[in-house]
Order: structure tokens, then C-alpha cells, then sequence
């Protein structure tokens, strides 16, 4: 029986929100729109963006015109992981080869300066779907550098992570990326699980 990791952030007005010098994700808000006392079922509406707390980029989050959250086929958000630790990047020998493998999980929790054409290569070699965790450092000056040159590829980039339990987990295993199944977006809220 599989072990399953589960490293989705909690959704709640406290969870992060992307936020720039002249920009900020939309806040998450849950309101009470009905009660079991009222009308015998309780419903809450929710106001959040599409990439709040763990969520998936889809392609047209940075490509305009590009693939949108519906086109990850459910095929692609089930498989195997294989974790890459983004300190290897810093080398230009970088040797990954992937076998059955549906996910990248991109490790990018310790200190590190990712050089980008050993990135570029990684995202050449890599698989339909990236599994961010933490923060990935790069040695260029645009700080969305690996995210642009990821999803101009058609790849998807689930991101935003509880990493607390990322040391407990193999270096490769199961992985679910599972979005809710919006059409036309640029991305979605996810579960994000690793299983091993």
C-alpha cells in the first residue's frame, strides 16, 4: 500500500498570496452563503484566484495564446516522480535521464544559483508536469526566468508547497498534480501528492 505525502497548503485568509510593488494576487475569502439552520444544507462562496496557496500553472499563465489549465490530461497528473536537486543545476554536467517518469520534482529548498543553460536543458529532458518545492534561485536577472522558459515548452508547473516533509520522501515515487477542472484558465488551485 502506497504512503502518501500530501504537499498542498491550506487554503484559508491567512494562506500567501503573490504579491509584487504594483500587483497582488486576488486574497482568498470564504463567506457563509447558506446554513443548514436556514435552509437545511450549508454552502459557503469563495473568492480566490487561480493561482492561490498550492496551485498549477498552466501554459498561458506566462504565454499568451498558450494552453490553458483544461488540456493536462488527467494521464499526465498521475505517475511517477523523480526529484532533481536544484544545487546539481549550478553544474554544466547536469545527466538526467528519465525512464517512465510523468513528474520533476525540482528541489529548490537549500542554497543554490540555478545556471540557466543547465535549466534549459533540465526543461528540454523533462516531463509534462515540474513540481516546484521552494524557491528557485537563477543566475538572471528575471526572477520568472525558469517559469516563461518552462511553460513556452507546454509544460505545467505545480507550485506553491508544504515542504516540511519533502526530506521524508525518496527520491522518486507517485505523484498526483490534480487541478479542478476549470476551461479556458491560466492555471488552478491543486492537490498536490507524493506517494512512495
Amino acid at each position: 500500500m502506497t504512503d502518501w505525502i500530501d504537499l498542498t497548503l491550506t487554503l484559508n485568509n491567512k494562506t500567501p498570496i503573490y504579491t509584487e510593488e504594483d500587483y497582488s494576487d486576488p486574497p482568498f475569502a470564504a463567506m457563509p452563503w447558506s446554513s443548514v439552520a436556514d435552509m437545511r444544507f450549508e454552502v459557503w462562496q469563495l473568492a480566490l484566484g487561480t493561482q492561490t496557496g498550492t496551485h498549477i500553472d498552466a501554459p498561458a499563465h506566462f504565454v499568451a495564446g498558450g494552453a490553458t489549465i483544461e488540456t493536462l490530461l488527467p494521464a499526465e497528473m498521475i505517475g511517477r516522480y523523480r526529484r532533481v536537486d536544484a544545487r546539481s543545476l549550478e553544474e554544466d554536467d547536469l545527466q538526467v535521464d528519465w525512464d517512465a517518469e510523468t513528474h520533476l520534482l525540482l528541489d529548490a529548498r537549500r542554497p543554490h544559483l540555478a545556471k540557466p543553460h543547465v535549466l534549459r536543458r533540465l526543461i528540454e529532458r523533462s516531463p509534462k508536469v515540474c513540481i516546484l518545492a521552494g524557491e528557485l534561485r537563477i543566475a538572471d536577472d528575471d526572477p520568472l526566468w525558469f517559469h516563461i522558459n518552462l511553460t513556452r515548452t507546454g509544460r505545467f508547473l505545480a507550485e506553491d508547497l508544504r515542504v516540511d516533509h519533502i526530506d521524508t520522501i525518496p527520491d522518486s515515487g507517485e505523484a498526483v498534480t490534480m487541478p479542478l477542472h476549470l476551461t479556458g484558465l491560466s492555471g488552478s488551485p491543486a492537490r498536490v501528492l507524493i506517494g512512495s
